[in-house]
């Protein structure tokens, strides 16, 4: 049982670190981290938009990060990594905190998730989806969904290849789940296949047989040959010598 609950006492960090971490620098872009564990400590890489912003003015921020993380939430040896997110428009956390913040300013969700779909879109994704849910626009809460391309919402391909993103618009009449989901440009489908196409085939080369080519030779060529190799032979035999 031990190794069971160490395991669920590993998700429930990863959880507590991922919402504190999103928290703290949303003014950064934040898009996503990595934990793994190495002899040497616990390495953890976060993806932002705004890497300098994560680092802060002489590595002030980093430091106090890797302070709470190492005291709060019991991390050991924790070094903290930042990597700069080369597109956000791939990046379905960085979008979905976008989608929340027009939420949070006054966009109409129409717009504000047509938007979002479409700037995804034209960067070259192969598919995209957005989902709010929440009170969009009166009293009765719904959900709203946006979708182009193509979409994997079932199996091992929905947790390897689509890339997941959630976040909560705070509004008068209540919070919105925001949810984006992005399949990256390059991606391997497991239902897609290629056609190749059929080498040409070589004509065979017409050969004649054995009997028509020995006929087409002229009769007398045939008989001066066999003469021919009768005489080689003849001088070949050593002449008997006289008794």
């Amino acid at each position: 049982m031990a190794v069971e609950k160490r395991f669920v006492e590993d998700g429930v960090r990863g959880a507590r670190v991922e919402q504190y971490l999103s928290k703290e620098l949303k003014r950064a872009g934040y898009g996503g981290m990595e934990i793994v564990r190495t002899p040497l400590g616990t390495q953890i890489t976060i993806f932002a938009e705004k890497p300098g912003i994560v680092i802060g003015k002489g590595g002030k921020v980093v430091r106090e990060l890797t302070a709470t993380l190492q005291n709060e939430y019991n991390i050991e040896s924790p070094q903290i990594e930042v990597q700069q997110v080369e597109n956000p428009a791939f990046n379905a956390q960085i979008m979905a905190e976008r989608l929340a913040n027009s939420l949070e300013r006054g966009w109409y969700f129409r717009k504000a998730g047509s938007s979002i779909l479409r700037r995804v879109m034209e960067s070259g994704a192969l598919g995209c989806q957005v989902v709010m849910s929440g009170k969009l626009t009166g009293a009765r809460s719904r959900v709203q969904k946006f979708s182009e391309g193509y979409v994997k919402f079932a199996g091992e391909p929905s947790l390897t290849i689509v890339e997941h993103g959630y976040a909560i618009a705070v509004k008068k009449l209540g919070t919105i789940g925001c949810t984006v989901r992005i399949v990256p440009p390059g991606a391997q489908l497991p239902d897609h296949f290629e056609i190749l196409e059929a080498e040409p085939v070589k004509e065979p080369v017409e050969t004649k047989p054995v009997e028509e080519e020995i006929e087409d030779i002229p009769a007398e060529e045939v008989i001066g040959k066999e003469i021919d190799e009768e005489m080689e032979a003849a001088e070949d035999v050593p002449a008997e010598e006289d008794f």
